[in-house]
């Protein structure tokens, strides 16, 4: 099926991007619906988080563009696109002893005058994410005694407070334990969901991306391999190819991966 050019929120237009004549990524073309859950996948080194950081802005391509609701993406200002995009990174430190309730509020300074004070609205919808996180509970609590889990859960509220149709996430889940992981899924299911926010998110775990993608993007050496159904895309003949083991698909819905003695 053809994306409907109404609801294409991103475009990635032949980019590359390039250190010391080195391609980190090279010749990436696709577009992202509004709403849709994308998984992104391909060994480390593969240019997972070089292209994120792309779309984001936050690192400029070599070659080629990238669009937002049809506008070049560096033509917004950094607190306008922040209205379209927020991003959750796999590590994040803080140099000071925030609460919770802080660090969620953060997410409002997109909407924020210079020096302006939280307004009635701010309060209002860092209250709703964090309970739609539940992390309400945790709002006094500092950023710095948080479980891995609970600082996730934190930091997509932070971003749901931005209120982005966009979200983007750096491998959120790969330092959780497997109960944590499934949390954290669920929670960015229903806010794809429930406010048709289009997920990019990088992970690791390929029953995972089976579960709950509806696209995923492979990438091997720097380039797009594949990209379109995760049923499609997940095959155990892609999986070979891709990561160098043999993987069997159970149902469409779980990914055994086998002895790799013989490969």
């Amino acid at each position: 099926m053809k994306d409907n050019l109404n609801d294409i929120i991103v475009e990635v237009n032949n980019i590359s991007y390039s250190v010391r004549d080195k391609n980190i990524i090279e010749n990436m073309n696709f577009t992202l619906e509004r709403g849709g859950f994308y998984s992104v996948i391909g060994t480390n080194g593969s240019g997972k988080t070089t292209l994120l950081r792309c779309i984001s802005n936050s690192l400029q391509p070599t070659k080629g563009n990238i669009k937002i609701n049809n506008k070049l993406i560096n033509k917004y200002t950094p607190k306008v696109l922040a209205r379209h995009i927020s991003v959750v990174s796999q590590n994040t430190e803080f140099l000071f002893d925030f609460s919770s309730f802080q660090v969620v509020m953060m997410g409002r300074m997109a909407y924020q005058k210079l020096l302006q004070t939280d307004s009635e609205q701010d309060l209002i919808v860092v209250k709703q994410c964090m309970e739609k996180t539940n992390t309400w509970h945790l709002k006094d609590r500092s950023i710095k005694q948080l479980s891995g889990g609970e600082l996730q859960r934190v930091m997509i509220a932070r971003a749901l407070a931005q209120q982005t149709p966009i979200m983007l996430l750096d491998e959120p889940i790969s330092s959780l334990d497997i109960h944590h992981q499934f949390d954290i899924m669920e929670l960015l299911k229903k806010i794809n969901k429930e406010n048709n926010t289009t997920i990019f998110i990088i992970l690791h775990n390929l029953t995972l991306a089976l579960k709950y993608s509806n696209k995923t993007l492979a990438l091997k050496n720097g380039k797009l391999k594949y990209f379109g159904n995760t049923e499609e895309i997940l095959t155990k003949e892609n999986i070979q190819e891709l990561f160098k083991i043999k993987a069997k698909i159970i149902d469409n819905k779980h990914i055994i991966i086998q002895n790799n003695e013989n490969f």
